[in-house]
């Protein structure tokens, strides 16, 4: 995983999304809300979900996290005004009353808007766990 650019913007970037990570784990929807631009959607195996959706999983508290920490460095790189964020994270939720504990590779968007970053797009995708012998 490429470490540079973890200075200056980089480092701000790291600690916006440690900081949004923390936001979700509190389960508190305007908090989280912070985070995301208003057009922001996630992209999993389920297909595309907006910002709306997501949120009110979590007001209802249908949708919960307990964790959520990256998994090793941060590969950053920024254009501009957008810069993508991707790593590796492990989380653990709760959703319609059962657990799912998750290891996914997430690719964040964000750009600048009024002085700060705001996540555009997330994008999700299971860590494939390496079986012995594999590297």
């Amino acid at each position: 995983m490429d470490h540079d650019l973890i200075d200056g913007a980089g480092a701000d970037l790291v600690t916006v999304c440690d900081d949004w990570y923390a936001a979700i784990v509190s389960n508190d929807a305007d908090r989280i809300a912070a985070f995301m631009a208003d057009d922001w959607v996630i992209v999993s195996e389920s297909g595309i979900s907006p910002k709306s959706q997501f949120l009110d999983y979590v007001r209802s508290g249908e949708l919960t996290h307990s964790a959520m920490d990256r998994a090793g460095g941060a590969r950053i790189r920024i254009y501009g005004g957008t810069a993508v964020f991707t790593a590796r994270v492990t989380n653990t939720a709760h959703y319609g009353g059962r657990r799912f504990d998750a290891d996914e590779w997430t690719s964040d968007v964000f750009v600048r808007r009024d002085g700060r970053w705001l996540c555009v797009l997330t994008h999700i995708t299971a860590a494939r766990v390496s079986t012995e012998g594999e590297q």
